[in-house]
This record gives C-alpha cells, structure tokens and sequence, in this order.
C-alpha cells in the first residue's frame, strides 16, 4: 500500500495535469472543471495528511498563487486559465513553497520560450518586447499592454511549465 503522501499527491496530480496540458496545448483552453478538480484534490489530500494546517496552507497558497498570476494577467503577460490553473497548483503545493513553484515554472516557462521562439525565428522581436515591457516598469513609465495575435502563434500553451513546475514542486519543495 502507498502510504507517501508527495507520491499519491502526485498519482492524483499528474493524470489531471496530463488531460490539462493536452487541452491547452490542443485548444488553447483549460477546461474549468479540470482545474476545480486540481484544486478539490491539493485541499482534500492537504486536509487528509496534515490536518487543519494543511487546510490552512492549502488555501493560503491558492490565494497566493491566484494574486500573484492575476497581477500578471492584468498586464496581459497570462491568460485568464493560467491564473485559475495556478492557483489550484498553489492548493497543492501550499503556502509554504508557492514562491518556490512560481520559480520553477517560469524558469520552465522561459525555457519553453526560448525554444519556441529560436524555432519560430523570432528571437529579435521577442527580446523587444520583453525589453519594453521591462523599461515600462521603471518609475514614471507604463507597462505596455502586449497584443497577443489571434492566431496563437506568439502564444505558449503556459499549462506545460505550469503543471511540470507543480509535479517538481510536489516531490523537492512540499513538506
């Protein structure tokens, strides 16, 4: 019988990060119901093998998690499932080693930029952008709003750094 929690957090986690991915990468959505089901999951299994504390610490990290991606959101840098999907993954990992997963994945995330954009041939206009975004955040400046085109070609399926960054988390950061 499998009695560590990291490993049946992580058999529940992974088949929904799996059906997660596939949508967002297949039709650029994340079905709500996924991610309610993520967050039901890092709330129920946090109360069941740590007790209130880990209830405690389950929401605490999905408020931490929702606040810091909103924020990100507002500036058009994440789409709106990003933000509700990252939240449930705070559920999961809780209060305590959300910031650690926020590095993870957009360590992850920047990665999957990078390649995407060396394979697109769009290194050049990228790095632009991430420049004027970055100048618009000094002093007296204003963060430009960032144009995504329609047809998602300068777009990444964020669920993929998302939910690898959460399952990394669950085994080197959750107590």
């Amino acid at each position: 019988m499998i009695t560590n929690p990291k490993v049946i957090i992580a058999l529940l986690f992974i088949p929904l990060a799996v059906a997660i991915i596939y949508q967002d990468v297949r039709y650029r959505r994340i079905p709500n119901k996924l991610v309610f089901a993520t967050l039901m999951a890092g709330i129920s299994l946090n109360l069941v093998f740590r007790g209130w504390h880990g209830l405690g610490s389950s929401v605490e990290g999905m408020v931490v998690a929702f606040v810091v991606m909103f924020m990100l959101h507002l500036v058009g840098t994440m789409g709106a499932g990003d933000v509700k999907l990252f939240a449930a993954v705070g559920s999961i990992v809780g209060i305590s080693s959300v910031l650690q997963t926020l590095m993870v994945v957009a360590l992850m995330g920047g990665l999957l930029a990078l390649g995407k954009m060396i394979y697109a041939r769009r290194v050049g206009r990228t790095l632009m952008g991430v420049a004027q975004f970055f100048y618009g955040l000094l002093p007296g400046q204003t963060v430009p709003r960032l144009e995504v085109t329609a047809d998602g070609s300068n777009t990444l399926p964020y669920a993929i750094p998302i939910c690898l960054g959460g399952i990394v988390s669950v085994f080197v950061f959750h107590a």
